[in-house]
Formats: structure tokens, sequence, C-alpha cells
């Protein structure tokens, strides 16, 4: 999807500014006319090279929830703004706040002053500012952001436990074997050498010495073919083919798959239970949360069942025959559309799944360890044990003299 920049005329004759990621202008034209906005124009938006955007998580939390309780103690809006503008401890922050304060002077509602700056107030908390502007339970609608905020931070920590620590771990043993097949082995070779024991060796010896050897005048060529292999996944990631097939394949890894999956469920079905008992619509809030699931497989699951939604189905079905969601959540779906307490079941899924994710985490992290540590030893252990076997014959022989 694209980014547009879009200005239109309420029913006031306010005119409002503001971006908008869609496939098309059309599809702009459409989302604004539905917000009962008519539509004066509707440009593509460039994306200039930007490296993060200074506002961290934190800062977004601090800000809410400092925020929700100033609404709730009756300060007006801008002052609100105001104040929080200035005592930012990120000057970044600081001025997009004042900017957004600019804004809503100038006439523009908070939710779209929120949206002129899609890479700091994503969709997410953009929608849920209008619905709270809407339903005059703005407060209500911040507090509720800053815990789905903190949720989000658990579970981004959780995705980085689940796979960074196995990805350090490959790297040390990468680095540790590279080391002793260039410096360590071809030293203990010329000392063999030197000793005259060079064509007398046992065979685990031999067979590593072998190994370094063909290593270290192969070493071109492994970089190489290293080089190539990250080139390539780092292209086919930057295609919908390829970026899907890793996704899918990141679901579906043994052990591994099922905490990222889990992830995935805790994330959408907060989103979406946060949205909808937000007053949110369900389509809106779909989309909103195939935009942020993080994981394309999901985003496709999502939005097939936000399209048969819209045709008059339920959402359990689409999502069941997806298969990216596991069953017991889209029963637990299908009990909550039933009853007419879909928000609230969502709510107690992802309850359910954010335990699940910690056990999850946890299991995994005490089941590599252990096998990484095994890994690593034995490696080490047999060319330590190689390049010994050699020492001890040699001092036998010493002694013997």
């Amino acid at each position: 999807m694209a980014e547009f920049v879009w200005e239109a005329k309420a029913r006031t004759g306010e005119v409002r500014k503001g971006t908008m990621e869609a496939e098309n202008e059309a599809a702009v034209q459409n989302r604004l006319r539905a917000q009962q906005l008519n539509p004066i124009k509707v440009s593509k938006k460039g994306k200039p090279f930007t490296i993060g955007t200074g506002v961290s998580d934190k800062d977004i939390v601090i800000f809410t929830r400092q925020f929700a309780t100033m609404i709730d103690a009756g300060l007006p809006l801008v002052q609100c703004l105001d104040i929080l503008s200035q005592q930012s401890d990120n000057k970044i922050f600081g001025n997009i706040l004042k900017d957004v304060k600019q804004s809503v002077e100038g006439g523009a509602t908070f939710s779209d002053s929120l949206g002129k700056h899609p890479r700091v107030f994503d969709e997410l908390f953009v929608n849920l500012v209008r619905a709270g502007e809407m339903g005059g339970i703005l407060d209500t609608i911040m507090t509720r952001l800053a815990v789905a905020i903190e949720k989000r931070i658990k579970l981004k920590r959780q995705v980085r436990s689940a796979l960074v620590y196995p990805a350090a771990v490959m790297v040390v043993a990468a680095a540790v074997m590279f080391v002793l097949l260039t410096w360590v082995i071809p030293t203990f070779k010329e000392m063999f050498r030197e000793f005259g024991s060079e064509d007398d060796l046992p065979g685990l010896t031999q067979l590593v010495i072998d190994l370094s050897n063909g290593f270290v005048s192969n070493l071109h060529w492994i970089l190489l073919a290293l080089i190539a292999i990250i080139v390539g996944v780092t292209y086919s990631y930057r295609t919908k083919p390829g970026k899907k097939f890793w996704h899918n394949l990141l679901l579906t890894m043994p052990v591994l798959g099922v905490v990222m999956r889990k992830i995935a469920v805790a994330r959408f079905t907060r989103t979406l239970g946060t949205l909808l008992s937000s007053g949110v619509p369900i389509l809106d809030a779909l989309e909103v949360c195939a935009k942020s699931s993080g994981n394309v497989v999901i985003e496709e699951a999502i939005m097939y069942a936000r399209a048969k939604i819209s045709e008059g189905q339920n959402m359990a079905m689409p999502l069941a025959e997806k298969g990216a969601f596991p069953p017991m959540v889209v029963q637990m779906i299908a009990v909550g559309e039933q009853t007419g307490a879909l928000d609230q079941m969502l709510n107690k899924i992802a309850d359910f799944y954010e335990e699940e994710v910690d056990v999850a985490v946890a299991a995994l992290t005490s089941l590599i360890e252990p096998f990484m540590m095994v890994f690593i030893g034995g490696m080490v252990g047999t060319m330590l044990i190689a390049m010994y076997l050699p020492i001890f014959d040699i001092a036998g022989k010493i002694k013997g003299e």
C-alpha cells in the first residue's frame, strides 16, 4: 500500500487534512466519504529516506497516560498538549506535540492532527482517538491505548527473546569455528610438522586438519557464498511472495513457530478487542489489525475475513478457512459473535495467549540454552581433543626414550 496526503471538507464546511495508507486514490476517497468527508484533493506522498522516528514506545506510553489523566481532570485539550510538549524529555517528540497542538488550534480534530505523524502515531492510535472524540470518552480511550501499547512492548520483547538469543549463540559458534579453523589448528599443524609427526597423525586429528586446510583454501568462495545467500534472502524478503514465504516459514518452524503463532494471536486479539470495545467499526478495526500484524500470512487471513464480513458472513468461518489461527481461538471468536460480546471474548483470548507466550518463551530459552551449550562445547572439545592426541603420543615417546 502507498501513503496518500488528503484534503477534505466536513459537513460543517471545515477543511481537514491528513495522511492515509491505501491501495489507490479511489480507496482514499471512498474511506473519506464513509467518514462523511467530501474529498477535495488526494495525492500520493513521497516517502523520504529516514532511519527511525526518534520517538520510543516508552515516550508514547508516558504521553498517553499523562494526557488521559489531564483530560480526566478537566484540562482543555490544547493546554494538555502545550504542557506535555514543554515537559517532554525527548525534544523530537516535544516538537511533534507542538505541531499537533498548532494543528488543533488551527481547527483540525485531535485525531486528524495525530494522523499527520503516521510514523509516530500509528493507525491504531489515531482510530482509537477518533472513536474517543466521537463518543466523548477520550480519557478512557487514552488509558486503553496506554495499556495496549504496554502489551505491544511486552510482545516485542518476547519476539526478541525468541529470535535474538538463538541467533546470537549461532553467531558466537560461527566465530569460534572461524578462529579455530583459521588460526588455532594451522598453529598445531606447524608444531606437528616441526616434531616430524605430520605423517603419523591419528585419524581424528588428520580429519580436523583436512577440514581446516579446506576451509582456509576456499575461504574466499565461502565468503562469496555467504554474501550471495544474504543478498538473495534480503531481495526475496522485499518481494511479496518472498516475504510471505519467510513469514510462513517462521510460523511453521518446529518449536519457534509455536511461539511466533501465539504472539501473532495475542497481538491480533488484543488490538481487535481494544478497537471494538472503543466503538471502532469492525471493518475499520480489522484493517488496522491487518496492518499492525507484522506477518503477511496473518495479514492476508485478517483481510480475507474482513472481505467475507463485508459480504454478510461472520468472522469465525473465514478465519477457520485460512487456518492461520488455532481452532480454539476460532471457536472462542464464534462464541463471542453469537453472544454479542466479541470484544470481551477477544480480550480474554489475548490475556490467555499473553500468558501462554510468557511460558512458551521461557520454555524455548530453557530448551535452546543447553542444546547450544552442548553443541558449542562438543564442537570445540572435539577439535581440542583431536589436536592434543598427537601431543600425548609425542609425550609418550619422549618418556619412553
